[in-house]
C-alpha cells in the first residue's frame, strides 16, 4: 500500500537553512555574472592594447614625417645655395670667349707694325659677340637716340636748345643703358632737347 504524504508531512526548512539557500543562489548568480565581467575585462584589455599599438604606430609615422620634412628642407636649402653659387655658370661660360678675343686684340695691337684696321675689326667683332651673349641672357641695351625722353629708362645729363628736334627728345646718348629681363639695370645717360 502506498503511503501518501501531505504537505504537512514534508519537512519544513528552518530560517537558517533558508538564508543559506538564498546565499548559495546569490553566489551562483555572481559566479555566472562574474564570468561575463571577466570576458568584458578581457575585451577591454584587448582594446587598450590595440589602441596602444595604434598610438605607437602613429608616433612612429609622425617621427618619419618630421624627419622627411627636415630632409626636404635641407635639400631645398642646398639647392638654393647651389643656385646662388653656380647660377651664373652658363653666363660666365658665354663670356669667356669674349674675354679671350679681347686678350687677342690687345696682343695684336701691341705687336710691332700692327695693322690698326685689323685690330679695330677684331674689337668690333668681339663687341658684337659680347652683345649677342648678353642678349641671350636677357640683357637688352637702351639706346634711345631720337626717341622721346622716358624718365623710367633715361637719365638726362643736360638739356640743350635744338630747333631741329621736338622738345623733350633725346638728341645724344652719352652712355647706353641696359635692362635685364625688362628690369632697368642702368639708365641711358642722355642729352635732351628743350
Amino acid at each position: 500500500m502506498e503511503k501518501r504524504v501531505s504537505n504537512q508531512d514534508e519537512p519544513q526548512n528552518s530560517p537558517e537553512e533558508f538564508a543559506e539557500d538564498q546565499q548559495a543562489d546569490v553566489a551562483v548568480e555572481e559566479a555566472s555574472s562574474g564570468s561575463s565581467e571577466t570576458a568584458a575585462d578581457v575585451d577591454l584589455v584587448a582594446r587598450i592594447e590595440a589602441l596602444e599599438a595604434e598610438l605607437t604606430e602613429a608616433k612612429e609615422q609622425a617621427l618619419r614625417a618630421a624627419a622627411e620634412m627636415h630632409n626636404v628642407r635641407r635639400r631645398a636649402e642646398q639647392d638654393v645655395e647651389k643656385a646662388h653659387k653656380f647660377g651664373l655658370e652658363k653666363f660666365v661660360s658665354d663670356m669667356l670667349p669674349v674675354a679671350d678675343n679681347l686678350g687677342r686684340a690687345l696682343e695684336a695691337a701691341a705687336a710691332e707694325g700692327a695693322d690698326m684696321t685689323a685690330v679695330t675689326e677684331g674689337v668690333d667683332l668681339t663687341l658684337k659677340s659680347l652683345m649677342d651673349s648678353l642678349k641671350k641672357h636677357g640683357v637688352e641695351s637702351v639706346n634711345p637716340e631720337g626717341e622721346p625722353f622716358n624718365p623710367e629708362l633715361h637719365q638726362a645729363m643736360t638739356a640743350v636748345e635744338n630747333p631741329d628736334a621736338e622738345p623733350n627728345t633725346v638728341i645724344n646718348v652719352y652712355q647706353v643703358g641696359y635692362t635685364l629681363h625688362g628690369r632697368l639695370v642702368r639708365p641711358a645717360m642722355v642729352v635732351v632737347s628743350k
